[in-house]
């Protein structure tokens, strides 16, 4: 019997220490959740555009925003917001209501429209400062090296003194 409680223990911190390696994720919120954490702390945004049938989507979602060096980045530096682009509710921000618009056999909402100048496409990862404004609308899929020069590009602010192609050249990745 005795022999069993030690397995048992043993068993129970085997399963504790794998769920602490368990993969860790984005903080993904809504724009209106994002919002709200703007009032307590101003934070640079980085938002997924994506469509439930985007098959580039998915693979973004199971590649690159899997990836911990790019997960913590985010989590760290950024309000990740996802906003499926065909999302049928109103949004409301800075005084207008972003409806659904029908097109085809579905459609699109303005306010995805407004955030890429109507040049919808996905994926597309539109970044905004603190307060809220355009820095950069990036349509496509990105692997997770490209894509952590793109978020470390705005989110430690070099896109304000740095061109991007010396940037590049100097960037010491963690991948």
């Amino acid at each position: 019997m005795n022999r069993l409680i030690k397995i048992g223990v043993i068993l129970i911190f085997s399963l504790i220490s794998l769920s602490s390696f368990a993969q860790k994720k984005i903080n993904w919120m809504t724009w209106e959740q994002m919002i709200e954490e703007q009032k307590t702390e101003k934070r640079k945004v980085i938002i997924d555009l994506y469509t439930d049938w985007c098959g580039w989507c998915k693979r973004m979602d199971m590649t690159t925003f899997a990836n911990p060096v790019i997960v913590d980045y985010i989590n760290k530096h950024y309000y990740a917001v996802k906003f499926n682009a065909e999302r049928k509710e109103d949004v409301k921000y800075d005084g207008r209501v972003y409806k659904y618009v029908r097109s085809g056999r579905s459609g699109y909402n303005e306010f995805a429209a407004a955030l890429t100048q109507n040049n919808l496409s996905y994926p597309t990862y539109v970044f905004l400062t603190e307060n809220i404004q355009l820095l950069q609308v990036i349509p496509g899929y990105q692997n997770a090296k490209n894509f952590e020069y793109i978020i470390n590009f705005f989110g430690e602010d070099y896109y304000k003194t740095t061109p991007w192609a010396k940037f590049e050249k100097e960037f010491k990745s963690k991948l």
